[in-house]
């Protein structure tokens, strides 16, 4: 009894380490004289290791935490989050992913950053306000500052805020070094922006989270959701800056435009200003820190300073540590020793568009993985076409067909004087210059294999058809032509008509005096409609 009889509480550590058996005097009161509740403090849980508890529970042997002289704290005074990640509480997207299990062993996780586990953000929607922020916090407007001070274009930045407000940005998904998203633009299909970022190594790591986990109300701040500028100044002291600085962001996109950066990787940049504004561990893992791993090694790191500072009560035993439950299930030869086995399930309907490629890896000596994403893009559409148009499932065996159907149904392989380095790649894959590929899918974009036909190869059409084509564009008042085989070329030698094995007119246009004719426009029944057509754009 203590405190003119009021019983004292079992021994144990405040949610920010302190001793309550070293205090009994604040016992009858009910709090730690650092004003933390005995009643927020954490319950300690055996591990699985014998090491430091991944999940959240004090350490076993090696760095127990008797019953009788303090139970370390787990999570610091609240509960970690389940999968890594919880609910946003400032309005930004609940994030996908979770956490990495624990690893089991005896020791430290020193470097307890350790390489996160991508995680998914669902697209924003667009936002009514044109003068709203991106950024409601201090960290997100630092990310914010780091884009616009690196900038080239101010112009580029006001398209990618138009973009982002619009909703143009797709999913976001954010890993270790880097974030991806795919961001629709004026064409049909949307470019895959990125940005880069270099993470902190296991020392950066390790000095920071023995700095940070020295305050508890760094703990308790980020469980809260909130990055204070002391935690960030305190890891600009060890040297392990969390926010990007001038030149820190390295940007990439598969449009054509080579800005830095582009419209569509500024749109990614403020959009993610809104991630990092609820939910300040996209940031840590963007530095190489998943959640799970930093929130246990600060508690960890707190209860193990916490235990070496309260000394055990002689004789007191330590906590046994518990065997881990048996997982549920059932063993395959039970499953397998039956010969009935139901019917299966009727085939699922195919989606509405086919799905976006996975997020790949880089790796050093593996292949380029924006190639690999473009490739499986290009299945899952030709997949889709398969299943909902009876489309060929396989590609065309000629090498040169398949290439230009590549280049015509990608829209960051596309140009006409700047090629990109996938483009030219893939031109000389197939001994071909960039140039003619890019003629070659502007006419197939134009009409698939017939267009291509048209641009490739001259016929000698019956009379019929142009004696009717050469008397409707005299009747709607367009100059005369002259006529070389299947195709019409106006005086200026800046307009053409070719007459395809289909029945219809594809327009051209040239440069004048240089004639280098590319695919101009959809064709057309009607020479008049198709010349029309042209001479408008």
């Amino acid at each position: 009894m203590a405190g003119g009889g009021t019983p004292l509480r079992g021994a144990g550590n405040c949610a920010a380490g302190h001793s309550e058996a070293a205090d009994a005097s604040a016992c009858s009161l009910g709090r730690c004289v650092c004003g933390i509740s005995w009643a927020e403090r954490a319950v300690p849980r055996a591990p699985e290791g014998g090491g430091s508890s991944l999940a959240g529970g004090a350490p076993s042997s090696g760095g127990s935490a008797p019953n009788d002289g303090g139970c370390a704290p787990s999570g610091g005074g609240g509960p970690a989050p389940s999968g890594g990640s919880r609910v946003p509480s400032g309005g930004g997207p609940a994030p996908g992913g979770g956490g990495r299990a624990p690893s089991k062993g005896g020791g430290s996780a020193r470097g307890g950053g350790g390489g996160g586990r991508a995680r998914v953000f669902p697209p924003f929607p667009p936002r009514t306000d044109p003068e709203a922020p991106f950024a409601s916090t201090w960290w997100g407007d630092a990310w914010i500052a780091a884009l616009e001070e690196s900038a080239l274009d101010p112009a580029r930045l006001a398209r990618g805020r138009a973009y982002a407000r619009a909703g143009h940005v797709d999913t976001i998904t954010v890993e270790p070094g880097r974030i991806v998203a795919y961001v629709h633009g004026s064409r049909p299909r949307p470019y895959r922006a990125e940005l880069r970022m270099r993470t902190l190594t296991p020392e950066d790591w390790d000095r920071f989270l023995d700095a940070a986990a020295a305050d508890p109300g760094h703990l308790m701040s980020l469980l809260a959701r909130d990055m204070p500028h002391a935690l960030a100044a305190t890891a600009d002291r060890t040297g392990a800056r969390l926010l990007p600085g001038r030149g820190d962001l390295i940007s990439s996109c598969t449009c054509p435009d080579r800005g830095h950066p582009c419209k569509h990787a500024a749109a990614l940049t403020y959009q993610t200003a809104r991630i990092l504004d609820a939910d300040p561990f996209a940031l840590l893992l963007l530095r190489g820190g998943e959640e799970r791993h930093i929130l246990d090694e600060l508690s960890h790191r707190n209860a193990r300073a916490a235990t070496q500072d309260t000394p055990r009560a002689p004789g007191g035993p330590e906590s046994p540590a518990a065997d881990p439950p048996p997982l549920p299930g059932v063993l395959a030869r039970e499953a397998l020793a039956s010969d009935h086995r139901p019917p299966l399930p009727p085939p699922l309907p195919p989606p509405a568009h086919p799905g976006e490629a996975p997020l790949l890896p880089s790796a050093p000596g593996a292949p380029d993985p924006a190639a690999l994403e473009f490739l499986a893009m290009d299945t899952a559409a030709r997949a889709h076409a398969h299943l909902t148009k009876g489309a060929p499932p396989f590609a065309d065996p000629d090498p040169w067909k398949d290439a230009i159907r590549l280049a015509a149904s990608h829209p960051g392989l596309s140009g006409r004087r700047t090629f990109s380095r996938q483009f030219a790649e893939l031109a000389h894959a197939v001994g071909h210059a960039p140039a003619d590929l890019s003629r070659a899918a502007a006419a197939w974009r134009q009409g698939d294999e017939e267009g291509l036909a048209v641009l490739e190869t001259a016929w000698d059409p019956p009379a019929g058809p142009f004696d009717r084509a050469r008397g409707a564009l005299a009747a709607a008042g367009l100059p005369r032509m002259t006529i070389d085989r299947n195709r019409l070329t106006d005086p200026t030698g800046t307009c053409q008509l070719r007459y395809g094995r289909d029945g219809y007119w594809y327009p051209y246009r040239s440069e004048p005096g240089r004639a280098d004719w590319w695919p101009e426009g959809p064709p057309d029944v009607d020479p008049a409609g198709a010349l029309t057509g042209l001479l408008a754009t």
